[in-house]
């Protein structure tokens, strides 16, 4: 299983697996009955998760709704750790992940939209780097394991920060690779998919960040909690929902 699903992720294009893959997902999901893994995003249990990633991880991918471990760590965070679960705000989803979209709509109704500058699930075609909305228009922001693709990230990092309003918060996870360097490491000189690979982690990203990627985002205003939420919790759930253990939420709020 580990080997089939590396090869769909670097095969076949992102915007296909987005559309499709939920559906076939649902059928292998029959074969993971049990009880060891819950997911608490879609309150399924499992034997186990998937494994999933191009060098594939065990016990990673919820087969009902695709969520990964990030995606588990991120739902948790938002309902015991902000408003977000309480009251109807004004949320704006970049790079909108499959397991949140009808759940978050749910949740804030038309005051949430999605949007991508590819993403066949997005409702808004939009570049991060020139958001087309006035400056504080929302309460949240997600933009996660995007800036990672995209030209300057301190743009596009600025623009999150314009269109929030004043004590909103922004959640903009990033890939971090282990050991972590101490500066961000990007060279623009790179360009071919092998050596991005080797260079960065991943065909399509053009940067591979350090220990220096919370003080990028204190750089264009944002007040960074680098939030080991995980910690706070029992190691039994951590375990259960299959969290991640070296990736902190990058709680970004404007003042």
């Amino acid at each position: 299983m580990k080997s089939i699903i590396s090869l769909l992720i670097r095969y076949i294009p992102r915007k296909y697996l987005q559309l499709f893959s939920h559906w076939g997902l649902k059928v292998v999901a029959l074969f993971y009955k049990g009880n060891n893994v819950t997911c608490p995003v879609c309150q399924h249990n499992f034997r186990a998760f998937l494994p999933y990633g191009r060098k594939a991880r065990s016990n990673a991918l919820c087969p009902n709704c695709l969520s990964l471990e990030r995606h588990r760590m991120m739902w948790l965070f938002l309902q015991n750790e902000t408003p977000f679960f309480q009251k109807k705000l004004e949320v704006l989803h970049i790079a909108p992940e499959i397991c949140f979209i009808d759940r978050f709509e749910k949740l804030h109704g038309d005051t949430y939209l999605t949007a991508d500058i590819e993403s066949p699930l997005a409702k808004v075609k939009l570049d991060v780097h020139d958001i087309p909305f006035d400056e504080g228009s929302y309460d949240v922001v997600f933009c996660n394991h995007v800036m990672e693709h995209v030209e300057d990230d301190y743009k596009a990092m600025s623009e999150i920060y314009r269109v929030l309003k004043p004590g909103g918060f922004a959640i903009l996870q990033v890939p971090l690779f282990y050991p972590l360097l101490d500066v961000t490491y990007e060279d623009k000189t790179i360009t071919s998919t092998k050596e991005r690979e080797k260079a960065f982690g991943q065909t399509d990203h053009i940067r591979m960040y350090g220990k220096d990627y919370a003080d990028r985002l204190r750089s264009v205003g944002f007040a960074v909690d680098e939030n080991r939420y995980f910690e706070k919790m029992p190691i039994e759930d951590v375990k259960r929902y299959a969290l991640p253990i070296d990736e902190p939420v990058f709680y970004c709020r404007k003042g």
